[in-house]
């Protein structure tokens, strides 16, 4: 599993944010700044606040206007993943990648089954310093 991770953070550029957050003290919002000091391109995704402004990037209301889509990052309930999922894989996402306490074993089955590869239940903030990935 570390070499699949390792490829997904080297190999994107562009991640969609799905459940972006403003507030400073959700975690949705520490990883957005995280990933973008590491240089990745971040989309936050919010239709609650779309138009609005995180850490400088333009809130969009759905995956469709993140696009082109690379990483798709689901920061939702695990029970509400299953349509970002398919709407990542409709919009030709390489990546699913389901925060910390979020396991959809369907929606994960789907994207892998149509080529997307799928890190559940993890951060991209602990795993980029964990193995030693450098800024993109």
């Amino acid at each position: 599993m570390n070499e699949e991770i390792s490829r997904i953070l080297t190999q994107t550029k562009r991640i969609a944010l799905v459940g972006a957050s403003a507030k400073p003290d959700r975690p949705s919002y520490g990883v957005m700044r995280f990933l973008l000091e590491q240089g990745y391109d971040v989309t936050p995704v919010n239709p609650g606040l779309a138009g609005q402004e995180i850490l400088g990037r333009r809130v969009v209301g759905t995956l469709e206007e993140a696009a082109p889509l690379e990483m798709v990052d689901l920061f939702r309930n695990s029970a509400e993943v299953g349509a970002p999922v398919a709407e990542a894989i409709r919009l030709g996402a390489q990546s699913i990648w389901m925060q910390l306490g979020v396991v959809n074993e369907e929606a994960a089955a789907a994207a892998r089954a149509a080529g997307l590869a799928v890190v559940m239940d993890r951060c991209p903030a602990i795993e980029i310093p964990r193995l030693g990935i450098g800024p993109v």
